[in-house]
């Protein structure tokens, strides 16, 4: 055995013995893990709470942000079908049809059976169908969006009093259900059926008609627990996010831990968008016969569109942070993977043939500090964009994968790039293998 020998095998037995001593008792061993997968779980379940904190604050919280959820609404064909049926109920309610005509003058008789006439059946009959028709054209009328809009936005304040219990208003909590007055519709479309002819509407009294935006048997419970909603619905998701960090920062393997926390997250949203979808089908069969199950099935799915949207968001980013905390680890495959990604952007700046000089020098050194900055800006952008989406999500990390690529290919530490027979060389005083020049490779490689 040589003297070199010798030496390595006595630096691989040091090294041997500090692995030793820094190797975790089995006390220490188990402590870190334990906590790091705690905290990893409790926030993958705080996941749907902090989503579900967030949108109910924000829904009520935000003027704007309720009447561009309610909005669309007024174009809904199963709200406006609802809306029409419940206006012409309550207007037919207060409509006595005797006494009604007896008062008609004789000079508006003819005008009264013209607008009557082409209506079948018996009186009764042929005027729901009038009022019905005049309500249904109404409700399908530019005239009729506005009205609505208008009323969400005056009602918004009211919308806090239904969930907190106090006040009353346009929006209101009756037997367990957020309801709207329809009064002001109703109005309109009286008034439209006096224009139509039917001069007798204008004597129908003022109409107070609830329309049901949800009903359930636990909003008399939900109210309770709205104002800790409020409360947590900025903090709750900041804990969340502090808690899956804590968990990352505090395990030993962090990069796995990091891919671990991040599906996990994921996990917890896509829970609950599967309880939505369960749920919705529970409160659809719970609903009296008396409400209109289309229209709550489409005032539901409109109400919660936005916390559907945090769902489809967060599933994203857990998923593309997944993969980049595996993509940049030590594995087999992402191994190749970065290889292959180093490889391709080389060969296409050595194809290019440009000299990058100090830039490329520059990139080289600043090359961690770049990427992480490329990194942080994303997560920024992330954190300030108002109300991002899966797309929006996708867009921001295919952007950043695009600069990381700009900076991959800006990299370069000067070293000769040798292209084989031609003996072009990138970064040389010469030319090699070309006119009156050695041949490829039979002499030294002048670098500048």
């Amino acid at each position: 055995m040589n003297g070199d020998d010798a030496r390595e095998i006595a630096e691989l037995r040091a090294r041997v013995a500090e692995l030793e001593r820094s190797r975790p008792t089995g006390r220490r061993h188990w402590v870190r893990p334990f906590f790091a997968v705690l905290l990893i779980i409790v926030a993958a379940v705080l996941t749907p709470l902090s989503a579900v904190a967030a949108w109910s604050s924000d829904l009520i919280g935000d003027t704007d942000r309720y009447v561009s959820t309610m909005k669309p609404l007024a174009s809904d064909p199963d709200v406006q079908e609802a809306v029409a049926d419940r206006v012409t109920k309550a207007v037919m309610q207060h409509v006595d049809i005797e006494s009604l005509l007896t008062s008609v003058a004789p000079a508006d008789r003819p005008r009264l059976t013209k607008a009557l006439g082409p209506l079948s059946g018996p009186i009764t009959s042929g005027l729901t169908d009038f009022v019905h028709s005049t309500a249904d054209k109404f409700v399908s009328s530019d005239a009729f969006a506005t009205l609505w809009t208008d009323l969400n936005r005056t009602a918004h304040a009211s919308v806090d009093k239904a969930l907190t219990g106090k006040g009353g208003g346009a929006v209101k909590l009756t037997n367990d259900a957020v309801v709207i007055d329809l009064a002001p519709v109703i109005d309109r479309v009286k008034q439209a059926l006096v224009d139509r002819g039917l001069g007798i509407a204008a004597k129908i009294p003022e109409v107070h008609t609830d329309f049901t935006v949800m009903t359930s048997d636990s909003i008399g419970k939900a109210k309770k627990f709205y104002r800790l909603l409020q409360i947590v619905g900025f903090w709750l998701p900041v804990l969340t996010l502090v808690l899956a960090a804590g968990g990352v920062l505090l395990a030993i393997r962090r990069r796995r831990a990091l891919v671990t926390a991040a599906l996990a997250v994921a996990a917890g949203a896509a829970v609950l968008g599967i309880a939505l979808w369960i749920f919705r089908g529970i409160y659809l069969d719970g609903l009296p016969s008396g409400v209109s199950q289309p229209a709550a099935g489409s005032v539901f799915d409109t109400l919660v569109r936005f916390l559907r949207t945090t769902v489809r968001m967060v599933i994203t980013l857990g998923i593309i942070v997944a993969l980049a905390a595996w993509l940049t680890g030590s594995g087999r495959a992402a191994t190749r993977v970065l290889a292959a990604w180093r490889g391709g952007i080389g060969a296409v700046r050595n194809a290019v043939g440009l000299d990058l000089g100090p830039v490329g020098a520059w990139v080289h050194r600043a090359k961690t500090w770049l990427n992480w900055t490329v990194v942080a800006v994303a997560a920024v952008t992330l954190l300030i964009w108002n109300y991002p989406t899966a797309a929006v999500t996708v867009w921001i990390a295919v952007v950043a994968l695009l600069v990381l690529a700009v900076v991959e290919f800006l990299d370069d530490d000067g070293a000769p790039h040798l292209t084989g027979t031609t003996g072009t060389g990138t970064g040389t005083a010469g030319t090699t293998g070309g006119a009156g020049g050695p041949a490829a490779g039979s002499g030294p490689v002048e670098i500048t």
